[in-house]
C-alpha cells in the first residue's frame, strides 16, 4: 500500500512541476524551457522544505526542555534541518517507493539475526540505508511491511510473530533482535505483551514515542490515536492504550530495551517521551526523526548493540 501511495504522490508532484513549467512559458512568457523546468522542480522542492519546517514547528510546540549539554548552535541547527529534509526526501521519493525488501543475508554472518520494524506511514524501504550498514557488518536481517497503514498497533502483532518465527527457522537461532523505528517500537512492545520474550534477545528502538507524541494529534488512523500525548501539567497524559501497555510490562521486559532517541526529534514531542524507564537509554542531539536510521553514527551504535548481544 505505501509503495502505491508514495508512487502516486511522486507522479502528482511531477505533474504539478510540469504544470508550473508550462505556466512559466505560456503565462509569464519565459522562452527558456530549462528555466521553466527549473522553476517547476524548485517549487516542489520548496513545498517539501516547508513540510519539513512545519514538522519542526509543530514539534517545538510540544517540546520537552533540552538539557544544556544537548543544545545546538545555529550551524548545528542548520545541519539538523537539512539532514532531516534530505532523509525525508530520500525515503519518500526513493527507498519506500522502490527499495522495499523482505530479507537480506550476509555472506559471513555475525551476531544474532535482526527483524526490522518500521514506523507509521512507512514500509521496509525506510530501512534501506540501515540495511546496507547491517550487510557490511555481516548481520543477517528481515523486514516487514505493517498494514493496514492506519490500523491499530495490535493488528501488527501477528505479522511480527510470523516474521520472528520465520527468521528463527531460517537462521537456526533460538533468539533474535528486534530493531524498530518510531511506532514500530510500540508494535514490538505489543508483541512482547502477547507472545512474551522467549525468542527475543534485545529490542532496539529509534525515536519511539514510548509515552506518546503530541504530533500524533495531526495524524490519521487508530494507530495515531493510540500514540496520542496530551499536554496537561508538567508530564502530560499518554493515551489509554499506552498506559495499559505500560501497566503490563515488568522490569525484566524493560531491561531488554535499548532506546536511542534525539533531543531534536521533529516528530516525537515531547522528545523525552522516547526515554523508557528501566531500559538502556541513549540520548543524542542534532538528528531528526526520519534521519535516525540514515545517520552513520546511529548505524554504528545499533551494530555495536547487536554484536554485543548473545
Amino acid at each position: 500500500m505505501i509503495v502505491r501511495i508514495t508512487r502516486i504522490l511522486l507522479v502528482l508532484q511531477l505533474l504539478v512541476a510540469a504544470a508550473i513549467a508550462i505556466a512559466v512559458v505560456k503565462v509569464l512568457g519565459v522562452a527558456n524551457v530549462a528555466i521553466a523546468i527549473f522553476a517547476g522542480i524548485t517549487t516542489i522542492l520548496l513545498l517539501r522544505l516547508f513540510i519539513t519546517a512545519n514538522n519542526f514547528y509543530q514539534s517545538w510546540r510540544f517540546r520537552s526542555e533540552t538539557p544544556p549539554a544537548y543544545r545546538l548552535n545555529w550551524r548545528q541547527a542548520c545541519k539538523l534541518f537539512f539532514g532531516e529534509y534530505r532523509a525525508t526526501m530520500t525515503s519518500s521519493s526513493w527507498t519506500m517507493p522502490f527499495r522495499t525488501f523482505e530479507k537480506r543475508t550476509a555472506s559471513n554472518m555475525v551476531g544474532l539475526p535482526v527483524l526490522l520494524i518500521h514506523g507509521y506511514g512507512c514500509n521496509s524501504g525506510y530501512w534501506h540505508p540501515m540495511s546496507k550498514a547491517l550487510l557490511r557488518a555481516g548481520v543477517a536481517h528481515r523486514a516487514i511491511d505493517m498494514e493496514p497503514v492506519m490500523g491499530g498497533i495490535d493488528e501488527y502483532v501477528p505479522l511480527i510473530d510470523r516474521a520472528v518465527q520465520t527468521l528463527c527457522a531460517e537462521s537456526g537461532s533460538e533468539k533474535i533482535i528486534l530493531l524498530a523505528h518510531s511506532m514500530g517500537g510500540l508494535a514490538a512492545r505489543a508483541y512482547l505483551r502477547k507472545y512474551g520474550s522467549h525468542r527475543i534477545a534485545k529490542i532496539i528502538t529509534l525515536g519511539t514515542p514510548h509515552r506518546g507524541t503530541g504530533i500524533a494529534h495531526f495524524g490519521l488512523g487508530l494507530n495515531c490515536r493510540q500514540m496520542h500525548w496530551t499536554a496537561d501539567g508538567q508530564e502530560g497524559i499518554a493515551s489509554e492504550w499506552l498506559r495499559e501497555l505500560q501497566t503490563g510490562e515488568s522490569g525484566e521486559t524493560r531491561a531488554l530495551f535499548v532506546s536511542i532517541y534525539s533531543h531534536h526529534d521533529n516528530i516525537i514531542a515531547p522528545q523525552t517521551s522516547s526515554h523508557l524507564k528501566g531500559a538502556k537509554n541513549i540520548a543524542l542531539q542534532g538528528i531528526g526523526h526520519v534521519a535516525l536510521a540514515f545517520s552513520p553514527s546511529v548505524q554504528t551504535m545499533v551494530i555495536d548493540e547487536i554484536l554485543a548481544t548473545h
